[in-house]
């Protein structure tokens, strides 16, 4: 299972967890106000997480109740 990004992201965007992924499977442009996990692309390697400053990353089977709508928020952002 992969990994998302939840609401402490939000409005933060700080992308020291890209700078370590190594498939990059993380994005969000200048318009977003938070990075996404590409979960077909994730390896599930858990990099990214301890480098996140506000704890916005979780393995997606174990995201916080309150963020687990994130789940489907990161899948769909590579929908569009």
């Amino acid at each position: 299972m992969a990994y998302i990004i939840a609401e402490p992201c939000i409005d933060v965007k700080d992308t020291a967890c890209v700078a370590v992924c190594p498939v990059d499977c993380i994005h969000g442009g200048d318009e977003d106000n938070m990075l996404y996990i590409n979960p077909d692309e994730c390896i599930d390697c858990g990099a990214c997480a301890p480098e996140c400053p506000v704890s916005a990353i979780y393995p997606a089977d174990q995201a916080p109740e309150q963020w687990r709508s994130f789940i489907e928020l990161n899948a769909a952002y590579f929908r569009k």
